[in-house]
């Protein structure tokens, strides 16, 4: 069993990867164990994919990627015998993607014929206990969602509520050799191995948050997966786990601002990460030194994301070189969206119910949706995706199809030729599925950090 608890800094931490299954180097993660790693510590998924994973259960990553992944950290975990923590598993952190993960960790295990003892964590939540702290006035909003209601958490799909570093550190020193848990903050999960072992808490925040995204903190994010970060009673240093790779002041302070819309104020359950004072120097080459960071505790609180299914989506794609409408985008836009409307009511009318109809023009607008400026030049070509959404997924083609013809040949005005434009799929209509979106974006007070976490124990030792 692994001695994770010797009260002693420094303490080395080994990010092998920005999240598990985005592809882990052996060669990094023998770099990384030679130089002296105390404990692997990851992050496998975020909500920056959308709410359908977490409403799905499912993983955004394919089976083999993370199986590969854990086959290269759990090997090294054994060998060394140093702790292995994976935050958010299985992509969004749900009961669904904690056990997903976990079968393929003891999987690997009985491939590799080793036998750690794993902590599982879960944190999604009970909706009951969620109407109970809403009833108590517990549960506050973040954003414009506005205040919480109990329809609102009946309509979500799955809740979780985001971990800090405290369910960790229990799992640690009940003697877990690897943990692997639901939704956690990015930060926390590689803090906790430092917090437990004596670093000062706002050196293992800080050092936390530049290191969550693994090698996207150093000079050359595509040139290494992973760094390696040192925290001592003083400062932390930085390095990458590829030896021909660097980091920079600039490229350190930078990933403050990675997810974050305040470069020093960072809000984690618990308390605020403070950097206004933080300082960054280089060491060497290829090292930062990270000083004056600073944690502030606040009363505890954890973050709910709720995903609620919601109506259902055809798409049909076109492309388009006509140079009138090359040249009069925008007119082109609102005639088209227009008669696109027109053509819904004069042949479904009132059936169609509640739907809408989007049009974005890529290689122009569809990623702002705002309108270019005025006089911006006409591009080459542009790529059309028509977006029917409707409350059933039949609806939702047969607005499609019944817009179709327009689709294909509407021109810039009408009464001129009608032209035919590109399309790369026959059929036309393909159909999307569901919508899925974030319903909640609140805090939930607690009584203490593991009021809402659940702990269950794989013991491969008697397996």
């Amino acid at each position: 069993m692994s001695d994770h608890n010797r009260p002693a800094v420094p303490v080395t931490l080994l990010v092998p990867v920005g999240s598990l299954g985005a592809g882990v180097r052996a060669e990094e993660i023998r770099y990384g164990l030679a130089r002296g790693a105390d404990v692997i510590a990851s992050d496998a998924g975020s909500t920056d994919s959308g709410a359908a994973y977490l409403a799905q259960g499912v993983s955004k990553n394919n089976r083999a990627a993370v199986k590969r992944d854990l086959q290269i950290l759990m090997a090294a975990q054994a060998e060394r015998g140093i702790p292995l923590l994976v935050g958010s598993c299985g992509q969004a952190g749900g009961d669904a993607g904690v056990q997903w993960t976990r079968d393929i960790a003891i999987e690997v295990a009985r491939e590799l014929g080793i036998r750690p003892r794993i902590a599982v964590l879960y944190s999604e939540q009970d909706k009951a206990v969620l109407k109970r702290k809403r009833a108590e006035g517990r549960i506050q909003e973040l954003s414009i969602v506005g205040p919480i209601t109990d329809a609102m958490i009946d309509e979500c799909e799955h809740i979780v509520a985001a971990m800090g570093p405290e369910p960790y550190i229990a799992a640690l020193e009940a003697g877990a050799d690897i943990v692997l848990g639901g939704r956690t903050t990015d930060t926390a999960v590689l803090a906790a191995l430092p917090l437990l072992r004596g670093a000062p808490a706002g050196l293992a925040w800080h050092a936390g948050k530049t290191g969550e995204c693994g090698g996207q903190c150093t000079d050359s994010p595509t040139a290494g997966a992973g760094v390696l970060i040192t925290i001592g009673t003083e400062h932390f240093d930085v390095e990458s786990l590829n030896p021909t790779n660097t980091c920079s002041p600039r490229s350190v302070s930078a990933h403050m601002l990675y997810e974050n819309s305040d470069p020093f104020l960072l809000v984690e359950p618990g308390g605020v990460l403070d950097v206004t004072a933080a300082r960054y120097a280089q060491l060497d080459p290829r090292t930062v030194r990270v000083t004056g960071s600073v944690w502030q505790p606040r009363p505890y609180t954890m973050k709910l994301e709720g995903a609620a299914a919601g109506p259902f989506q055809t798409v049909m794609l076109v492309g388009i070189e006509e140079p009138d409408v090359l040249a009069n985008l925008d007119e082109f836009h609102d005639n088209f969206l227009a008669a696109l409307n027109a053509r819904v009511a004069n042949t479904i009318g009132a059936a169609a119910g509640d739907y809408d109809i989007s049009l974005r023009i890529y290689g122009w607008n569809a990623v702002s949706g705002t309108r270019p400026p005025a006089g911006t030049p006409a591009p080459r070509e542009v790529g059309i995706m028509f977006v029917a959404t409707a409350a059933t997924q039949e609806m939702a083609t047969q607005i499609a199809k019944a817009c179709n013809p327009w689709f294909f040949h509407f021109p810039l005005r009408m009464g001129t030729e009608l032209p035919s434009y590109g399309f790369p799929f026959s059929p036309a209509e393909m159909e999307r599925g569901r919508v899925y979106e974030f319903r909640l974006n609140h805090v939930v007070e607690v009584d203490h950090p593991l009021e809402l976490v659940r702990t269950e124990w794989v013991d491969l030792q008697f397996a």
